[in-house]
């Protein structure tokens, strides 16, 4: 139970921070877009590995927790940006 847990936390982590870095780059935020575009790719080293050792639970659960996860990018550009 604990490590779909975390897979579904790594799952959520890097479409939400794609959803931020969306909005950094069309918004021109140099620092910030590389910062977290160097982030993204960080949490994705970690996501290959749980996931392709996974069965199809994991992912499923990855993929719901993708889902989640941009959603939550969304909400948090929103509040946090605008």
């Amino acid at each position: 139970m604990k490590q779909r847990l975390i897979t579904f936390g790594r799952a959520m982590l890097q479409p939400f921070l794609v959803a931020i870095n969306v909005y950094e780059i069309a918004h021109e935020q140099y620092v910030d877009a590389f910062i977290v575009g160097t982030l993204i790719s960080f949490v994705w080293t970690f996501n290959v590995r749980s996931v392709v050792v996974g069965d199809m639970k994991d992912r499923v659960l990855y993929a719901f927790g993708a889902g989640v996860g941009t959603i939550a990018g969304l909400f948090f550009v929103n509040f946090v940006y605008k």
